[in-house]
């Protein structure tokens, strides 16, 4: 490919190369992780942990389709955010579901006006989240969510054998991450690494009894998705307060996912483009209150994919977008994702940890780290971590919108960031 040249984002592509590159956009992103997390955080049954997988899959593609083709008009694929998970999981466990999916309706609408007509939310971004925020931001989400996938894989009389498991799901998606790296041959084994990890790992998890597929066979292969499926909506104003916050932050790691894809493409992330793409976010939120699933957000992988391919037509994440709704709508796929053993999905999350927790140096590595730097990316991780490790009896005294927050120390974390690149004065001698 000859770099040189800016990649055309509306290049007319056949349907079916943007099938087959879309199918790759799909693979690379491992949306079903964050969906099988909640549900383990929910203690949900695998009826209604597939459910939460096929909504995810719905509402991932008909976002990916709007986003792309109506509103950001970038090739941007969407998929459920990490960041939420804590929040979530403390909402949905005192005041279920529903009171979850009724938080993104006001949030929507917030978002959406931010977004058009106010057209705010480009001034915003470009006043409170520079790189160092936004890197460190990115930073704090894989460093926080690492103690949640070793404290679950640690838990339980199986905890021996949970550790074997998830080391064997870790070693094989390294390795096939390395060899995909390594060898441009063999590069089809890290846009598969993380399936074949998992095929890999539910092998290991079946000599220790882990597995059961019975569920599979009782799926449906084709099923439409319903209003509603956990229930009736349940306006809670300290959930939509803690779920506008949380949507603030997925907005700030989401802008750096756009900037990521603007640099591969060479296209320029413009105000209105920066607008439109706010209330494409949240007409995902819309969606996800009405049919379930996790809410979903611009997906960093793309920028990937986009780079080693060389085409970033928006014709192939339409595709993809496509692909996702398709499997959605397919029960007994989601029944098949939501029977993996948790120690294989929880050794694969670890290392996902990382790579975002790098991805996060990686977009500082140009800031000069001075004293004062320093602690605008320190102890927002610092904070992050001590809201992680906070023991229960203390976040239960909390008051509740509080105690919601810390359940997501990436949200802690994030205000943080924000809060001390705005009041740290600056080193006018790094200037």
């Amino acid at each position: 490919m000859n770099t040189n040249q800016p990649i055309n984002i509306d290049e007319k592509i056949s349907i079916a190369r943007s099938l087959s590159l879309g199918a790759q956009h799909v693979l690379a992103m491992d949306l079903y992780i964050v969906p099988i997390i909640l549900a383990s955080l929910l203690s949900l049954t695998v009826a209604d942990t597939s459910s939460l997988i096929q909504m995810t899959f719905v509402v991932a593609g008909l976002a990916t389709i709007i986003q792309s083709g109506l509103l950001l008009r970038l090739p941007v694929m969407q998929g459920p955010s990490y960041i939420p998970i804590g929040a979530i999981a403390a909402i949905g466990k005192t005041l279920g579901m529903g009171a979850v999916y009724g938080a993104l309706i006001p949030v929507a609408i917030i978002v959406a006006l931010l977004g058009k007509p106010l057209n705010l939310f480009s001034k915003v971004v470009r006043k409170l989240v520079p790189p160092i925020v936004g890197g460190t931001v990115i930073i704090v989400v894989g460093i926080s969510l690492l103690p949640v996938a070793f404290s679950s894989i640690y838990s339980g009389e199986q905890a021996s054998q949970n550790v074997i498991v998830a080391l064997i799901s870790i070693a094989a998606l390294c390795a096939f991450i390395l060899l995909g790296c390594l060898n441009s041959k063999l590069h089809w084994l890290r846009l598969t690494s993380v399936m074949g990890a998992i095929v890999l790992g539910t092998i290991a998890a079946s000599f220790y009894g882990m597995t059961d597929f019975s569920s599979v066979a009782q799926a449906a292969w084709f099923e439409l998705p319903t209003l509603l499926p956990f229930g009736e909506l349940v306006f809670d104003p300290i959930a939509i307060l803690t779920m506008l916050f949380i949507s603030m932050i997925v907005l700030v790691e989401t802008t750096g996912t756009w900037c990521a894809v603007s640099a591969v493409t060479q296209v320029p992330l413009e105000d209105e483009r920066l607008n439109r793409g706010a209330t494409g976010e949240a007409v995902g939120h819309a969606i996800c209150s009405l049919l379930g699933g996790s809410p979903v957000t611009g997906y960093s992988t793309n920028a990937g994919i986009i780079a080693v391919t060389g085409v970033a037509s928006r014709r192939a994440i339409i595709a993809g977008g496509a692909i996702l709704l398709l499997l959605g709508l397919m029960p007994k796929l989601t029944s098949l994702i939501a029977s993996i053993p948790q120690p294989v999905i929880l050794g694969i999350f670890t290392v996902i940890c990382v790579v975002i927790a790098m991805n996060g140096f990686r977009v500082i590595q140009n800031v000069q780290l001075t004293e004062r730097n320093m602690l605008v990316v320190g102890l927002p991780i610092m904070l992050a971590l001590g809201a992680v490790l906070m023991p229960s009896e203390l976040k239960y005294g909390l008051p509740e919108f509080l105690g919601y927050l810390v359940n997501s120390g990436i949200a802690i974390g994030a205000l943080a960031a924000v809060i001390l690149n705005f009041i740290l004065p600056h080193d006018k001698a790094a200037q």
